[in-house]
């Protein structure tokens, strides 16, 4: 299916520091000059992070609106839909990695995901950095930026470190409910399902569906969902079909009756229903709505 915003790759950006198609670092207002496409709907299919010093706007991701001020961070995960309205003055860091940088210095990837605006049901993607931990944050960008500047075989050891550490230093500022900080059979059942929803929430619908994969019954996958994140496993699916019919209905060329096909609905009224019932809004109200503001 034609998607009418593109999907950036590290490898397709145009940046002052990189490493090969794992890594890039840049001022804010160098990336943006370079990348002038990144200011439009698109997505990106690498982890971004954007701190910004000066400048005001906004920053719309996956359809939720926060607004840019100075020593505002935000994390973004591959493949969200994103957006930019800044004033010319903006100005900050931006780091982008692959979903890969950290598994190729032999460091599990699944440790970013442990952050709470990395995983997928983080509601944190944006943080206030206060004060007494600005300073520290801008030397770590600064210092990505130098070790960049003369790669030697430890650098990118010390950039990921580094990295870890701005992620750390912004995990301070928030009280984060929904991140995976246990390594027990319960935590990993929801890692687990998480990842196969993600994967297959196009077919299947029923957590009974899901269980099956999991060899777990669906009031054992129920429990887990609700001790783990606070959330049902019917509610973890839906979250997801929902979130991927708004980032559908962005592409203004596609008919409702198309993206009811692509998400498995053979009936597009069905469709219809539910989204109103879980968004309060009708497919077409909400595209609009999105198109008016956007």
């Amino acid at each position: 299916m034609k998607e009418v915003y593109p999907t950036f790759k590290i490898g397709g950006l145009s940046t002052c520091n990189s490493i090969s198609e794992m890594f890039t670092v840049d001022k804010f207002s160098e990336f943006l000059k370079r990348n002038p496409g990144t200011e439009k709907v698109h997505r990106h299919s690498f982890y971004h992070v954007t701190y910004f010093e000066k400048g005001c706007g906004e920053n719309l991701i996956d359809f939720n609106s926060y607004d840019v001020i100075p020593n505002k961070i935000f994390f973004m995960r591959p493949d969200q839909v994103h957006s930019w309205r800044l004033d010319e003055n903006t100005e900050g860091y931006v780091i982008n990695f692959s979903t890969t940088f950290f598994d190729q210095l032999k460091i599990n990837s699944s440790l970013i995901d442990q952050f709470p605006f990395f995983n997928l049901f983080g509601s944190d993607q944006m943080v206030k950095i206060s004060a007494q931990n600005q300073k520290r944050i801008k030397l770590c960008f600064e210092e990505i930026i130098s070790e960049m500047a003369d790669i030697r075989p430890w650098s990118q050891v010390m950039i990921a470190s580094l990295v870890l550490q701005i992620c750390s230093l912004a995990c301070k500022e928030i009280t984060a409910e929904t991140v995976f900080t246990d390594t027990n059979y319960n935590s990993l059942i929801l890692k687990q399902f998480i990842e196969i929803v993600e994967v297959n929430f196009h077919q299947y619908k029923l957590p009974k569906e899901y269980a099956a994969f999991l060899n777990v019954t669906p009031n054992q996958l129920n429990f887990i969902c609700k001790q783990q994140i606070n959330l049902s496993a019917g509610e973890i699916i839906r979250k997801r079909i929902i979130l991927e019919a708004k980032r559908l209905l962005v592409n203004f060329d596609l008919s409702i009756a198309s993206i009811a096909e692509t998400l498995n609905y053979s009936d597009p009224s069905y469709f219809v229903k539910f989204f109103k019932k879980y968004t309060s809004f009708t497919p077409d109200a909400f595209r609009k709505q999105y198109y008016i503001k956007y």
